[in-house]
């Protein structure tokens, strides 16, 4: 193996373990990850300290995905459009990855501690958010985030069945209508 592929062998077992985790796959364990990636047994092991911290780094790509998708969605001048773009990115997002995000958000991880960058969006969506609610920002980011994952969740979870697919949107809409109109 060269230096470069020793320098590249961190994103490769996180790739691969990305690839058993959305494949369904139950076996996350380092030694299947290494398998996945046509490594020896051992290999993981010079990045990650255990399971744990490479299904961390998982999560971390996740959260950077999420991100990238809440920044795409920030595109609109009007701060309204903006929060529900995002909204429903997020809730897109979720759906496209529901293994990756049920991880991200599930309590099989330890706490990140936080070096005070936001890696998923919240800071994204408190900034617009506090155009419309400038004199209790942090409440109304909470608000939307919970009212979003809420969403996502229901419809990861199957509770949604039934519901017309617009009505996602209109109940969004709805929500980001009120946001600082109280």
């Amino acid at each position: 193996m060269t230096i470069a592929a020793r320098g590249e062998l961190r994103g490769t077992l996180i790739a691969a373990a990305l690839t058993l985790l959305e494949s369904g796959t139950g076996d996350l364990s380092l030694r299947a990850v290494a398998r996945a990636a046509g490594v020896s047994a051992m290999a993981p092991y010079r990045h990650f300290d255990d399971k744990a911290a490479l299904l961390a780094a998982v999560a971390e790509e996740g959260f950077a995905g999420l991100r990238e998708r809440m920044i795409a969605a920030d595109g609109a001048p009007e701060p309204r459009a903006a929060v529900l773009a995002q909204g429903l990115a997020y809730i897109a997002f979720a759906r496209a990855r529901p293994a990756l995000f049920r991880l991200m958000f599930g309590d099989q991880l330890r706490p990140v501690k936080s070096d005070g960058k936001d890696s998923g969006g919240f800071d994204i969506l408190t900034r617009r958010v506090a155009q419309l609610v400038p004199d209790d920002t942090q409440s109304a980011a909470l608000a939307s985030w919970s009212i979003v994952h809420g969403l996502a969740t229901l419809a990861l979870d199957g509770r949604l069945e039934g519901i017309e697919p617009d009505h996602e949107r209109r109940a969004l809409s709805l929500f980001v209508a009120a946001l600082g109109k109280a």
